[in-house]
């Protein structure tokens, strides 16, 4: 390349989507694939969303409104926060990328778990700042480990609570703790995009007092229990301060016009969050059933995916099931090479699942 780019680009990976429902039909040829790969929604979202949108496309000749005030307004009632509190994204990663531009000068550092969601590397070295990684212990976020990486140039923490991949969770006691031993001028961003599917009384959510410490910044997504994936829709809950920064940094129509219109009616829904949650938790336990009597270790969970361990090569796994119109993820790229990670589908989508693995792993 003739141009010049930046240096910390240079060692970005680009970011590795699950495999397309539509790229798997064409390849092998198969009129039905299931995908169980992405965490997405099984049951699809709420049918007032497709109200909410028909409603709005007559609007699409004009921008969205930039300030998102309907449903700023919904979350404001919901969680009992400031309008001025709230920041809206094109996915809460639009927002972890806003955080990294307005709060990271060059050399600053964010601090993370090895491995997360790779977008929090990615925009913390496209503001030019250092990830600085912290390995799990026992497949959970290693808090004490983060502590001990925090220095005079940290500017951010990224914790992520239920973890991704692991299902992994963090206490409201382990977390307390934690925060008694951070500096009062880092950001504490707590990604928690799967909190809606926890069972345990005893993992952290933020929200469950919001505000209520200025270093905490929530992030959450409508794409996983809402099912509003396609649509790109997230939202953050921080200090007025900081919501500031970002308002003032973010484009000025990054959620769209029918994004909007369908997460401000998906909140209306809870019957379909609570019918999606019971599914989920239904499925879970199915699969740890199958999965216990084909003698496969399952790590616990509270999200709402789990991660099996083969003791094999996972990828050769996850490749053959492919064959059967069955899309799982491979964590090799995430370091855990005989694991795979499988969203909790349907019953019958769970069911394609089981069969097509033991099919697999009896050859």
């Amino acid at each position: 390349m003739k141009f010049k780019i930046s240096e910390t680009l240079s060692t970005i990976n680009a970011y590795e989507a699950g495999k397309p429902l539509n790229e798997v039909e064409r390849e092998y040829k198969i009129n039905r694939v299931i995908k169980l790969a992405s965490n997405e929604n099984p049951l699809g979202f709420s049918p007032k969303v497709y109200d909410a949108v028909k409603a709005h496309m007559i609007d699409m000749n004009r921008y969205p409104e930039s300030s998102g005030y309907m449903l700023k307004t919904k979350l404001s009632q919901k969680f009992k926060v400031p309008l001025e509190n709230i920041v809206l994204g094109n996915g809460s990663d639009d927002i972890i990328a806003l955080l990294c531009h307005g709060f990271l000068n060059p050399g600053d550092e964010a601090v993370m778990p090895l491995p997360s969601f790779l977008m929090y590397e990615i925009s913390v070295k496209t503001a030019k700042g250092n990830p600085v990684m912290v390995p799990l212990v026992d497949f959970s976020t290693n808090l004490n480990g983060i502590i001990e990486a925090i220095s005079p140039k940290t500017r951010l923490i990224f914790i992520t609570n239920p973890f991704n991949p692991t299902g992994s969770t963090i206490s409201s006691r382990e977390f307390n703790r934690f925060l008694t031993q951070v500096p009062d001028d880092v950001i504490i961003i707590m990604d928690e995009a799967y909190i809606e599917f926890v069972r345990a009384d005893s993992v952290y959510d933020s929200l469950q007092n919001p505000l209520a410490d200025t270093r905490i910044v929530t992030l959450r997504t409508f794409s996983k229990v809402y099912g509003l994936a396609g649509f790109r829709v997230g939202y953050g809950i921080m200090d007025s301060e900081i919501a500031e920064i970002l308002n003032r940094i973010r484009q000025p129509f990054n959620v769209n016009t029918l994004a909007q219109a369908a997460a401000a009616a998906a909140l209306e829904d809870e019957a379909f969050v609570e019918k999606t949650v019971t599914t989920i938790h239904h499925g879970l336990d199915y699969l740890f059933a199958e999965f216990k009597a084909l003698g496969l270790r399952c790590l616990p969970t509270q999200s709402n995916f789990l991660m099996v361990d083969l003791k094999t090569d996972a990828t050769r796994v996850f490749q053959e099931m492919l064959k059967f119109g069955v899309i799982v993820r491979s964590m090799k790229s995430y370091g855990f090479d005989t694991f795979l990670r499988i969203t909790s589908g349907t019953e019958e989508e769970n069911s394609i699942l089981i069969d097509a693995l033991k099919k697999v792993i009896q050859r």
